[in-house]
């Protein structure tokens, strides 16, 4: 990956959080002259959605003790925290051995973690609960992954090897998600690969992935850990290590100097004068699963900074909020009743807008609140928040809670 080449030097420009931030903001302003090719947007209705976040924030957290929003809220049902039970009776050897299997568990679960359908229940035997979408796809890679399914040595359970996941049958999958006939989870081949993509990455990449230990996702914590300076670790850097090293694992999608670009899609709107012309760079599993890298590392003591220098997520629950509020409008109303792929100029469009519409919520809650970035980052406002606003907006207007753009989904993108 030689920079001297224009093309590679383009590409890597596009591979971190503030390239998605600045298009998408670009969209926005496109969208604002009213020159977008299918949404409109009415910036009249921001307040409505700055109170509605605000109310399902304070609801769910009176004292605004807002916790991150990442994949090991999840894990906690009830006021049940698995994964910290699990933890807490594990001898580890060192942090660091706890912050691999971290990084594991969260690696392979938010890779899984693309939106369930509003079919697929997980029926969880701890309490008896059925527990759909993400809270029950947590619940059920976080048991599978207890129960040492993705892991090479049956007296270490708690681990995800390169050579086990390189080789995870579709079955096997159906098996720990509970997937049958009468339970459908879309996707299912689609996530069963992106596994195997990612064990045949970490076993062919030792030097990364296999420094200490045999070839595994969370010896990636031994690399941001030498990226910490003075035991400080920019946000930032966690989504760009993950781009980069990650990035061959997503399947069918753009490439540009020979680097793969990810959750990155074409639309005419973007103009820009050089080779990433038209691309618009999302990065929503990746920058979801950075911030759910944010905690293994705060655990294994070092100190995570500029939280904000993420971005929202382009998520169907967030950009969902935009559209059942007003924010955003279909410029054909006949596009809410049509299924869309998730390449199209559309969909790119509506996920664009999401993000930088959360940056005007972030800023609009704030001021309401009298806080700053620090004191509520993006990541609490998230999980507060515009998530769970999206999701009740879809549960009070459509039986199935569906999101209002309707997606084709292959199981790898949100």
């Amino acid at each position: 990956m030689s920079p001297a080449n224009p093309e590679t030097s383009a590409a890597l420009s596009l591979l971190n959080a503030g390239a998605v931030r600045e298009r998408a903001h670009r969209m926005l302003a496109i969208g604002l002259d009213d020159k977008l090719p299918n949404f409109r947007v009415h910036l009249d209705r921001m307040d409505s959605a700055v109170d509605l976040v605000l109310e399902t924030t304070r609801k769910a957290y009176p004292s605004f003790d807002v916790p991150f929003h990442s994949r090991w809220r999840h894990f906690v049902t009830d006021g049940d925290n698995r994964w910290a039970d699990i933890a807490g009776r594990t001898k580890w050897p060192g942090r660091a051995a706890r912050a691999r299997a971290e990084f594991d568990l969260a690696i392979v679960s938010v890779f899984l973690d693309a939106g369930a359908g509003p079919a697929w229940r997980y029926h969880d035997p701890k309490t008896g609960s059925d527990i759909g979408r993400s809270e029950g796809l947590g619940l059920a890679s976080l048991a599978m992954f207890a129960g040492g399914a993705f892991s090479a040595d049956p007296q270490e359970p708690l681990r995800a090897d390169g050579e086990i996941l390189a080789h995870l049958a579709v079955a096997d999958l159906e098996r720990g998600m509970q997937v049958s006939d009468t339970n459908p989870l879309v996707g299912m081949d689609g996530r069963a690969e992106l596994l195997r993509r990612l064990g045949r990455l970490v076993t062919s990449k030792p030097d990364v992935f296999g420094s200490q230990d045999t070839p595994r996702p969370g010896v990636l914590f031994d690399r941001l850990a030498k990226l910490a300076y003075g035991g400080k670790l920019p946000a930032p850097t966690i989504l760009a290590e993950l781009l980069q090293q990650l990035g061959p694992i997503w399947p069918s999608r753009l490439t540009l100097g020979g680097i793969p670009l990810g959750d990155c899609w074409k639309h005419p709107a973007l103009t820009t004068a050089d080779a990433t012309n038209g691309l618009v760079p999302l990065h929503k599993l990746s920058q979801w699963l950075a911030y759910s890298l944010i905690e293994p590392l705060q655990t294994a003591g070092i100190t995570v900074t500029d939280i904000d220098g993420l971005t929202g997520l382009a998520e169907y629950r967030n950009g969902g909020l935009f559209v059942d509020i007003g924010v955003l409008a279909f410029r054909d109303p006949e596009s809410a009743q049509r299924e869309h792929e998730v390449a199209s100029p559309l969909v790119v469009e509506w996920r664009a807008l999401t993000v930088a519409l959360l940056d005007r919520v972030a800023d609009g809650l704030r001021r309401r609140l009298g806080l700053d970035a620090t004191s509520m980052p993006l990541a609490k406002i998230l999980e507060g928040g515009t998530w769970a606003a999206g999701r009740l907006l879809a549960r009070e207007r459509r039986a199935d809670a569906s999101p209002p753009v309707k997606i084709i989904s292959d199981g790898t993108v949100f």
